[in-house]
């Protein structure tokens, strides 16, 4: 391994960490409605455990308000039951085939209480990106040790990989700023 392959797969490790962030935020509610809210919700569809989004169609009706059309008449009372009883507090109210999803309006305890998580996520990110950076030095160390590179190259590659650990820093702060601020103006 080089130092172009390890600064390379360090950085694509940097990417997924942030990627695994943004995932990670998009899961945490503010008062505004997001289809990609159930996602991780799973309804069971003839014995399995599937998404909702692959047995009805998750849309919005309004910015306080998601909608659920089960593509097969039994399955309306199963992703019902099965949006109730995840534990994103949410209370579904079927219309029909329509299954209704409005978000309730948040306190500001919980307005405080979530920010306080999207900064738990951020810190996580952060120390993730640290971690990566810290083994991305002890592969270059292990090569200059094993002679395959010189003490300059070295130096560079840190400096190299501590400027892409700034950066990717520097992003994870941006996206929980971001955060903290669609949970704040809600």
């Amino acid at each position: 391994m080089s130092i172009v392959d390890i600064k390379s797969s360090t950085e694509q490790k940097m990417q997924q960490s942030l990627e695994s962030l943004k995932q990670a935020l998009s899961k945490i509610r503010t008062g505004r409605a997001n289809p990609g809210l159930l996602d991780t919700v799973h309804v069971d569809y003839y014995g399995s455990m599937v998404p909702i989004s692959q047995v009805a169609n998750v849309s919005l009706l309004d910015a306080r308000t998601i909608s659920v059309s089960p593509w097969e008449k039994g399955m309306g009372a199963k992703i019902e039951k099965a949006i109730r009883d995840s534990d994103l507090g949410l209370n579904p109210a079927a219309q029909g085939d329509l299954i209704r999803v409005p978000m309730p309006a948040m306190t500001e305890e919980r307005r405080k209480e979530l920010t306080k998580v999207v900064r738990s996520e951020g810190e996580h990110a952060k120390v993730a990106v640290r971690n990566l950076r810290r083994d991305a030095n002890d592969g270059v160390k292990k090569l200059v040790k094993d002679k395959l590179a010189s003490e300059d190259d070295e130096r560079r590659a840190h400096d190299d990989v501590q400027k892409s650990t700034d950066r990717f820093i520097a992003e994870v702060d941006k996206l929980v700023a971001g955060k903290e601020q669609d949970i704040l103006a809600v």
